[in-house]
């Protein structure tokens, strides 16, 4: 009798081995008092501790939430069992995943509890959770069992109690499988199931014992073989079949089985259990489809980018060859008109007949009205080209409309008109925006105003009209009592080249550019511009605009010095290559009680630095042998001089001004040059201390051996500081880079642009995921910019240097980073 019960508890435990083993999820028993008593593969998988580390200790300790695993716990010895409950597991290295738990107890043959089995299943991807068993059916199950113990062998009686609970136990993990699982003899007829597999073939539990499980999929053969390989090889994972509804309804499952053997080793039958996939495949063929249909947008979408491609080339080109013309037509126009202002103003500080400075003043009238022209025509260019810039910089509005309004008191003098001045007090103090281009809008207004009136007033309004924590709205009015506009001509009063009526350019000047460009400048920066008039009564000009509020002081503002008694002796080095310049500049200078150094190009201007101090350059662009540019990157690069550079440029275009800032200029003055501002942009250079710097962005973006390029901060942001990911996208940073930088540098050595571009292009994004500084972006997009033109080569060589050593040294920081991370989890 004793053998036979040994051989039973070995043949039971068996059975049960095997069962807990088959289940695809985690699977674990827990007695009474909490303590883990058996668990399956997929338990220590998820968990990540060896079985017999997890023998014998507390249940809960492996959750996120140990003590509402305790309460579910306690639910199932109150219930009999629990469905759907969702808990946390936590791996050792720290990943989580979210599980939801069927759970029932299990009773020995007295029907007293000796424990739970609980079984998990991942929901961390799925959208929905297969509905788990409900625990009354294992009820059901556990009579019949009880029905047919009646039938064993007298033999058995003695130990009938613990069989039972063998039975238990085993009924237990077969129904708390959330997949459809059968037993299988050798002969390969159904021996037991659970409830999941009665749902998923129709049929009662009656219906499929002892009968061929064959029977139930669409391929036989196919499911034969599976059956046999699971007896030849012990087992199988994964094996794709299709089970048949008997209302004809298919479901596609993944097949797991593994053997058992009796007490002596021999194979008694198959466990075998199937995971349904009928939704994976359904995602993954609406996947498929997806991806073709995206492929032929991606298709199509590329096609239209190629054909707008080359309309915005034809475009660009075409704005390029204005641009060009209108930057030569300036230098051209303004290089002799520098001189010819330049020493009529000159002249008009000496001696004179009255005749003598009659003509003189008008020569200086006409070019000054020439200069205007230019002016006019450049700004509508720009415009027109998307280059007019916009600066946002704090300034105090209080200041900065009186002082430009103090520059037509004399004309309106002049004409013995009246100046009406209505300033809102409720404007805050400092606000961000554009003054110079606020002035340039509101002197064209106030010219037009003066131009056009001949008695009574002007009046400059200025009103707040709407107010929040961030901006301001401003309207700006301008009224005259003037000839005014007649109605049919109000509407194209802003057109190019449009008067008020077609004797206004005979009787009173102008082109008819002023208002364009003034509607221009308030639409481009998002306002609106409104005029109202009426013949002979006068004209009102309002704009609204919006300004940002700030906190910050107001930036310098720069006024019209008058000579410093103690800015004396400064020491200039004037590089120009005209003589009729030269000549000009030096009298300027003589005029201020400066000394003046000439040189020819830039050449000798860095031979002269290096056998002479100076205190100020002042430096024309356009020169042979060595031009304003190159100079200035020599002098900044090289000979690493803080020197204070003014660019004097006939060429005011937006690409020249950048250009500028770009190579070290502290400022620029354009040609012809206003002798006053000269002189103040001069001393407010000269006397800041220490001296600001526009550094060369080689100077700008060294780093030293302990500042960081990286910030992890955007990185951590965007992905929760979950650790495994921000490893993952260091690691995928680490992988690419390397490959990059190659690709650039071969690329600008075999000159072959296409492949610098797309190695810089891939580089780009990464930037702002690891907080390297905006700067490189910059520098980036210029390398972008050189391979697709091959044009403005200067310093190329040095920019892929650049970007080749922050790339390596983020490289060496995100390594240390990732392996930080690594540590800490």
């Amino acid at each position: 009798m004793k053998t036979t019960k040994s051989n039973s508890h070995k043949y039971m435990d068996q059975y049960s081995r095997s069962l807990i083993e088959a289940s695809l999820d985690p699977l674990v028993t827990i007695s009474a008092e909490g303590k883990i008593t058996d668990v399956n593969e997929a338990s220590i998988k998820v968990t990540g501790i060896p079985r017999e580390e997890l023998i014998n200790t507390e249940f809960s300790n492996y959750f996120t939430d140990p003590k509402k695993a305790q309460k579910g716990y306690l639910q199932v010895f109150k219930k009999g069992f629990i469905a759907d409950y969702p808990l946390t597991i936590k791996h050792k290295n720290g990943n989580l995943i979210d599980v939801s738990y069927n759970a029932s107890v299990y009773k020995d043959a007295k029907g007293n509890i000796l424990g739970v089995v609980a079984v998990a299943r991942n929901v961390t991807n799925q959208k929905w959770v297969i509905e788990l068993r409900k625990a009354n059916k294992e009820l059901a199950f556990q009579n019949k069992e009880k029905e047919k113990q009646k039938i064993v062998n007298k033999e058995l009686e003695a130990f009938n109690d613990e069989i039972e609970s063998d039975s238990q136990y085993t009924l237990s993990l077969i129904e708390a499988s959330l997949d459809p699982l059968v037993t299988i003899n050798t002969e390969g007829k159904i021996t037991d199931m659970n409830e999941a597999l009665t749902k998923i073939t129709g049929l009662t539990r009656e219906e499929l014992t002892d009968t061929d499980f064959l029977d139930y999929f669409t391929e036989p053969q196919k499911a034969r073989e599976v059956y046999q390989e699971v007896f030849a090889n012990g087992s199988v994972a994964d094996l794709p079949l299709t089970i048949r509804h008997k209302n004809g309804k298919l479901t596609d499952v993944l097949f797991n089985g593994s053997v058992y053997k009796d007490e002596n080793g021999k194979v008694d039958g198959v466990v075998i259990v199937a995971r349904d996939v009928t939704e994976q495949k359904r995602i993954a063929t609406e996947l498929t489809e997806a991806i073709v249909f995206a492929e032929m947008a991606t298709l199509i979408a590329e096609e239209a980018k190629t054909k707008a491609e080359k309309a915005t080339k034809i475009a660009e080109d075409a704005v390029k060859s204005k641009q060009l013309f209108l930057s030569n037509m300036s230098h051209e126009i303004r290089t002799p008109m520098n001189a010819i202002i330049g020493f009529t103003k000159v002249l008009l500080k000496t001696e004179l007949s009255e005749k003598q400075k009659e003509y003189l003043e008008a020569i200086k009238l006409s070019g000054d009205a020439l200069i205007v022209l230019i002016n006019d025509i450049l700004d509508l260019a720009k415009v027109d080209a998307g280059k007019m810039t916009f600066e946002q910089i704090p300034f105090k509005m209080s200041q900065s409309i009186p002082a430009m309004l103090h520059l037509f008191e004399i004309k309106i003098q002049e004409k013995n008109l009246k100046l009406v001045k209505d300033y809102d007090l409720k404007i805050p103090d400092v606000l961000v925006g554009d003054p110079v281009r606020l002035h340039q809008i509101i002197s064209n207004l106030l010219s037009n105003a003066v131009k056009f009136t001949s008695k009574g007033k002007i009046t400059f309004s200025i009103r707040l009209l709407d107010e929040d924590e961030k901006k301001v709205i401003i309207e700006f009015a301008v009224s005259d009592t003037g000839i005014g506009i007649p109605e049919n001509k109000i509407k194209k009063i802003f057109d190019n080249f449009q008067q008020g009526s077609s004797g206004t350019s005979r009787l009173f000047g102008g082109t008819g550019l002023g208002l364009a460009i003034v509607k221009q400048l308030v639409e481009t920066q998002g306002g609106s511009i409104h005029v109202s008039s009426k013949i002979n009564e006068g004209s009102t000009f309002s704009f609204k605009l919006s300004f940002q509020k700030t906190k910050a002081k107001a930036d310098f503002e720069l006024e019209i010095a008058e000579l410093d008694a103690d800015i004396k002796n400064l020491k200039v080095l004037v590089v120009e290559d005209m003589p009729l310049n030269q000549l000009l500049m030096k009298t300027l200078l003589d005029d201020f009680g400066f000394e003046c150094n000439i040189a020819a190009n830039g050449k000798i201007a860095v031979e002269k630095m290096q056998t002479k101090s100076y205190d100020i350059i002042l430096m024309d662009l356009q020169m042979p042998e060595m031009n304003g540019f190159e100079a200035t990157e020599y002098i900044r690069n090289k000979m690493n001089s803080n020197i204070p550079i003014i660019a004097l440029t006939a060429d005011v275009t937006t690409v020249d001004l950048a250009k500028c800032e770009s190579v070290g200029m502290n400022d620029y003055i354009a040609k012809p040059v206003d002798e006053r501002l000269l002189y103040s942009k001069m001393v407010g250079l000269v006397k800041k201390n220490p001296i600001i710097i526009i550094e060369p962005e080689k100077n700008r973006l060294d780093h030293s051996e302990n500042d960081k390029c990286i910030d992890l901060d955007y990185l951590n942001r965007r992905t929760k500081s979950n650790p495994i990911l921000m490893m993952e996208m260091i690691s995928l940073y680490l992988k690419q880079t390397p490959t990059l930088i190659t690709s650039m540098k071969q690329g600008l050595k075999n000159k072959d642009w296409e492949s610098l571009y797309a190695a810089v292009h891939k580089m780009i994004p990464s930037f702002s995921i690891m907080g390297i500084s905006t700067d490189y972006e910059d520098i980036a997009k210029k390398v972008q910019e050189y391979a697709s033109t091959q044009k403005q080569s200067e310093g190329i060589h040095e920019m892929v240097l650049q970007l080749e050593n922050v790339c390596v040294q983020a490289c060496e920081e995100l390594k240390e980073e990732f392996n930080a991370i690594k540590n800490a989890n």
